[in-house]
């Protein structure tokens, strides 16, 4: 009987590229924008990526597009979105022992806290300098860059 061994170095390679986004627009109009920039057409997924922390549970919008002749895959996903729970007042006040609701800032990649947005690319068709540079087009974007995948931690965020 064979043995075969899988070593864990294999599944560590990666095979997606990261533009970071920084603009104020909603993501349904950034969608928009870069279908309109690139060879792309993004469509919102109907499953959100579910993200898991210390403060609750909470789901992240995504656009995606395949391009089934190129093999690539795009997704644009939001980088903040917030946790609401329910929280009984510690403290007597003039409306009683009323339950307040408190939002909590949840980040897909907490160490880049000021990105809005990250376009995920596998294959990408072109290099990823001239795909920025279509971004950067775009006239509400203030900043588009490559992130450097090393800087990554939460990299099983990324796993959709």
């Amino acid at each position: 009987m064979a043995i075969h061994k899988l070593h864990l170095d294999e599944f560590d390679e990666v095979d997606y590229e990261l533009l970071a986004i920084h603009t104020p627009l909603e993501d349904y109009r950034l969608a928009y924008y870069l279908n309109q920039k690139l060879p792309v057409r993004l469509q919102k997924s109907k499953e959100d990526l579910p993200i898991s922390v210390k403060q609750g549970d909470t789901w992240f919008s995504r656009f995606i597009f395949e391009h089934p002749d190129q093999e690539t895959v795009w997704n644009l996903v939001p980088n903040k979105n917030e946790v609401t729970r329910q929280q009984a007042s510690a403290t007597q006040n003039l409306f009683g022992q009323t339950p307040m609701e408190v939002a909590t800032k949840v980040y897909l990649l907490p160490e880049f806290k000021k990105v809005d947005y990250f376009l995920k690319i596998e294959n990408a068709p072109a290099p990823l300098q001239d795909i920025a540079k279509q971004i950067q087009s775009i006239e509400r974007i203030s900043a588009v860059y490559p992130v450097d995948l090393q800087q990554i931690k939460s990299k099983n965020n990324l796993i959709f």
